[in-house]
């Protein structure tokens, strides 16, 4: 062999040495990472979920693990299994019970209304009967008209109840009919929907059957469900705001499960929808009134304040406080009720441009025949609302883009319409308005 050949010889042998070790350096650093991320696992992964039903006996638990062993794994690991809750206790009433239907021996309840739930959690169904998502919600859809004087009278001492002068079926409600409201305006609003008991509302609503997990009802997407769209974006608005940033970004490190009642910034260093209009937090009580926190009729055209809206402001500046100091607090309080007075600006505006057609019979009594009305309602209820929104939950976009300039635009439109209206019929605003001051004998 000569001398090249030689070293040509030591050097394949070299390489095949050192990229032996290097391959060998690579799969113990392999393990060894795997190995850290195993024990990180074991270290953060929280306790082991027990189910409760695994070993039941109970006749409703042993049938519908054949049936429908879907839910019975989901109860079997809620909090309500763990308390020795059986399905009986929410589910079996007596013969001859309103609503209820024969099965398997007994009678049931298929969905238990409100009445069952209050068995046990009496002050919080005190709580919703006295909120916006209670006969307020269905009201707004199906009007007042239909419910008996009890529930009337209870509708009546909701805030919502007082302040809402229309309580007549909704127009677009009558208008879509049943076969599309079935899946649009009754879904949500049906929260507040009576029972055939008395009871009132679906705590199934909020509370998706049959966890009962506090993480879920405390997570924004479950609000998501309702409040979202062009007329009440909250969830779109949380998205872009910087507490919704906060939720995406560090959400997933947060205390879900943490004792109702005992909050604190250390378990939501951000607030999600609970935080801040239900949940204990800080000095803060917890409450099923979604209302008692609120200063603001916001759903309204013209927002107006609500009844003892210090006191509300005080609870809900109470949350804010957690993480805020009083100087940031107070001066955002002050500026989003400027801006929800400029909103209410607009909308009188728009109704006083619009009042001579009115005066002058150029409007039919049908609601929404033409586009008129279509292009009326959503400056309201679509972009003022939005603007509001925004503006109380720090959304800018939706305050500005969504909101105010959509205002804009429709105030444009509408002020066409209108002279072209007046116009058509030989008037102009300036001819009506002197009409309407002779007529009452006003002088100047």
């Amino acid at each position: 062999m000569s001398e090249t050949q030689n070293k040509s010889s030591w050097w394949t042998a070299g390489r095949v040495l050192v990229l032996g070790l290097v391959g060998v350096i690579i799969v113990l650093g392999l393990i060894l990472i795997i190995s850290a991320v195993s024990k990180s696992d074991e270290t953060t992964a929280g306790p082991e979920r027990v189910n409760a039903l695994a070993n039941s006996d109970n006749e409703c638990v042993v049938c519908h693990e054949r049936n429908t062993p879907g839910i019975v794994q989901q109860y079997g690991y809620s909090t309500m299994a763990a308390a020795n809750v059986e399905c009986q206790d929410c589910h079996e009433v007596e013969e001859g019970y309103p609503g209820a239907e024969e099965h398997e021996g007994t009678f049931i309840l298929a969905s238990p209304t409100t009445a069952m739930c209050e068995q046990c959690h009496t002050a919080e169904v005190k709580e919703f009967y006295a909120s916006r998502h209670s006969l307020p919600a269905f009201v707004a859809y199906n009007g007042a008209d239909t419910l008996p004087e009890d529930l009337l009278a209870q509708y009546e001492a909701i805030p919502e109840g007082t302040y809402n002068p229309d309580r007549s079926r909704n127009a677009l409600f009558n208008m879509e009919g049943p076969a599309i409201t079935r899946f649009a305006c009754q879904v949500c609003h049906s929260i507040g929907r009576p029972a055939p008991d008395g009871s009132v509302g679906r705590c199934q609503t909020c509370h998706l059957r049959h966890t009962f997990s506090l993480e879920q009802v405390r997570k924004p997407e479950t609000c998501n469900a309702c409040h979202i769209g062009p007329d009440h974006p909250q969830w779109e608005i949380y998205q872009e705001s910087p507490h919704g940033i906060a939720y995406a970004v560090d959400g997933d490190n947060w205390n879900w499960d943490a004792e109702a009642g005992t909050l604190g910034v250390t378990d939501f260093p951000a607030p999600t929808c609970a935080t801040c209009h239900m949940s204990g937090f800080g000095d803060a009580a917890t409450t099923h009134d979604v209302g008692e926190r609120l200063t603001w009729y916001l759903f309204a055209p013209i927002s107006a304040r609500r009844p003892a809206w210090q006191d509300n402001q005080v609870r809900m500046q109470k949350v804010c406080l957690e993480c805020h100091n009083d100087t940031f607090v107070t001066d955002f309080y002050s500026d989003a009720d400027a801006a929800t007075e400029s909103v209410n600006d607009i909308v009188q505006e728009s109704r006083d441009l619009v009042q001579p057609l009115k005066d002058n019979g150029l409007l039919t009594d049908a609601p929404f025949d033409e586009p008129f009305d279509f292009i009326f309602f959503n400056l309201w209820h679509h972009w003022g609302r939005t603007a509001k929104f925004g503006a109380w939950m720090q959304g800018p976009d939706y305050t500005q883009w969504h909101g105010a300039y959509e205002m804009l635009n429709a105030m444009a439109e509408l002020r066409e319409i209108v002279a072209e209206k007046m116009e058509a019929a030989g008037l102009t605003e300036a001819a009506t308005m002197e009409d309407a001051t002779a007529d009452t004998g006003a002088s100047e």
